[in-house]
């Protein structure tokens, strides 16, 4: 059974994180909402609605499941290498993607919503952000630039540096999301957007939104993410120290 339900209104598909608790992006997710995402393409949709569960989003990759990979580096390199496929097959949609995020996107959940196209969110106390500092992690080139894309240079560093969370009013403010509403109604607004940019010359559309995207696309290639880097890092002791204290917050 599929970790990603598809749920079409139209000419619009809605694809939902399904792994419970917390939409965890493990490899399997990663795989399903890849493939979810294609089907929906070539099945003739016109846009894509990404959502998650109420309350949390995405937690983003799944620590836990990495941690119990352990030496096993190829493992974890074919773990790590599944999220930023999954990232870019967002990025490079032929089609407007919308993130409604129903609650907290935090690490990967918020690379996620940085590769669609426009970001509703809840109003309340829900926070998004790339806190790979807090857990002993340096966010690669490629994702700081997705960072810096959406907020600008100067914010992105300060956000990025600190690994601050910001909750839904900072977050639009700083330009991180597009528009609040309702918890209920995220992925209505969602919707209605992509009914407004559908709404549009669709040749003309299309073809700008590519250009205006092709930086995305470029931030999420193999010379920004450098992977095998990133692995290196990912086994530092100070590294291994801050997740396993992570997890075992988590667990209480």
């Amino acid at each position: 059974m599929s970790l990603v339900t598809a749920t079409t209104h139209g000419e619009i598909v809605e694809l939902q994180l399904a792994r419970a608790p917390v939409n965890a992006l493990n490899p399997s997710l990663c795989q399903d909402l890849r493939a979810a995402l294609g089907q929906a393409i070539a099945d003739g949709a016109q846009g894509i609605v990404l959502s998650g569960g109420p309350k949390v989003f995405s937690a983003g990759l799944d620590v836990p499941h990495l941690l119990s990979l352990g030496a096993d580096r190829d493992a974890l390199m074919a773990a790590w290498q599944a999220f930023f496929d999954t990232a870019l097959a967002l990025a490079a949609s032929p089609v407007p993607v919308v993130a409604a995020l129903a609650g907290h996107a935090p690490a990967g959940g918020c690379v996620l919503a940085l590769c669609c196209d426009y970001r509703v969110m809840a109003s309340g106390p829900f926070r998004i952000g790339l806190n790979e500092t807090q857990v002993g992690l340096v966010a690669p080139e490629g994702i700081q630039r997705l960072m810096r894309r959406v907020v600008g240079n100067y914010r992105a560093e300060r956000l990025l540096v600190a690994g601050e969370m910001l909750d839904a009013e900072q977050a639009l403010q700083a330009g991180l999301v597009d528009e609040l509403t309702d918890i209920d109604n995220v992925a209505t607004r969602a919707r209605v957007w992509l009914e407004h940019l559908l709404a549009l010359p669709r040749a003309a559309m299309l073809q700008t939104r590519l250009i205006a995207r092709a930086d995305l696309i470029e931030a999420l290639q193999p010379e920004y993410i450098r992977l095998q880097h990133f692995i290196e890092a990912w086994y530092q002791p100070s590294t291994q120290g801050a997740l396993q204290a992570l997890v075992a917050r988590l667990g209480k």
